[in-house]
């Protein structure tokens, strides 16, 4: 029984000098998942947690990870956080096997405040569909210098052969404000307007497409539609690599606005190297204490071996 005894006490003495010498382990409390997607700085699903530009901005329902923003929701399929872009999509987008009319469709536009944060790729067509004369896409441009154009080698002259159209049916006329009418379709990229707001530039609907690879792609059959968003982090990040680098987690004050360390049980407004030394020395001193207790037991028994 004694030696049982021993050899359990020995265990436990060793087990407990290695977790003592074991450096501490940091979990970031602002890293979750939605599904199969990982949301991690500057995104978060608390508050608190990420970029403050960024807040207000996730939501995670039965597991589908929602985009919130001005225009509306929008579902994400992807965040590439090498790349700093999310793709998304939402259910009245027209793509090339339906076209959905009726002004229906969210567009994409953002609150002015968190428009340096967020803007559709250089490589992200918009194709809006049925717009009306009156529209401000064909006011204050010359004849000849419509907004409407290709996109990354997309637009409309090749949207107009998807088996969409022969459903709908399309006047494939009015390539110039002369000719009387305006087009059916008119293909711009973001930055040529600034906002997608169905209502304001009166059009029946929309559809998105974005390219992924520097190849031309076949014909839009093979176009990837949807929403594609390039990010980017205003301020200052040197803060944030800092933490990390410290075993913190970025977020945010209760302003909404100042930056934080979240440390283990800490809020810096620096970093945690500090607090990492601190919890380091507590951890030794506590796991050594407890090691060297259960070794003066195992010398004890070792010496009164009845």
């Amino acid at each position: 029984m004694a030696s049982l005894f021993l050899i359990t006490l020995t265990y436990f003495s060793t087990l407990m000098l290695h977790l003592a010498s074991a450096n501490v382990v940091h979990v970031n409390p602002c890293r979750s998942y939605c599904g199969n997607i990982t949301i991690d700085y500057p995104f978060s699903l608390q508050y608190g947690c990420g970029h403050p530009g960024f807040r207000d901005l996730l939501f995670c329902m039965n597991d589908v990870l929602m985009f919130h923003i001005s225009s509306g929701s929008y579902r994400v399929l992807e965040i590439d956080y090498a790349y700093k872009s999310l793709t998304l999509h939402e259910p009245h987008l027209s793509t090339c096997d339906t076209i959905i009319l009726g002004c229906k469709g969210n567009g994409f536009s953002v609150e002015p405040w968190r428009s340096p944060y967020f803007n559709p790729t250089a490589d992200n067509v918009f194709m809006l569909i049925g717009c009306s004369a009156q529209s401000p896409l064909f006011q204050g441009f010359p004849e000849k210098h419509l907004p409407c154009r290709n996109v990354s080698g997309m637009g409309c002259e090749e949207y107009f052969g998807c088996p969409a159209w022969s459903v709908v049916g399309h006047r494939q006329v009015g390539s110039k404000l002369g000719s009387g009418q305006p087009p059916e379709c008119c293909a711009v990229a973001f930055e040529a307007i600034k906002a997608i707001n169905l209502s304001k530039l009166e059009c029946e609907g929309y559809s998105s497409a974005y390219s992924l690879a520097p190849l031309r792609i076949a014909g839009p059959s093979e176009w990837s539609y949807g929403i594609r968003v390039r990010y980017s982090v205003q301020g200052n990040e040197e803060f944030c690599r800092a933490c990390e680098a410290t075993g913190g987690a970025c977020g945010y004050g209760s302003d909404g606005v100042r930056q934080l360390c979240m440390c283990e049980n800490f809020n810096s407004t620096s970093n945690c190297d500090s607090v990492s030394s601190a919890t380091s020395s507590r951890t030794w001193y506590r796991g050594s204490t407890l090691a060297g207790y259960l070794l003066g037991m195992l010398a004890w028994v070792a010496s009164n071996p009845s």
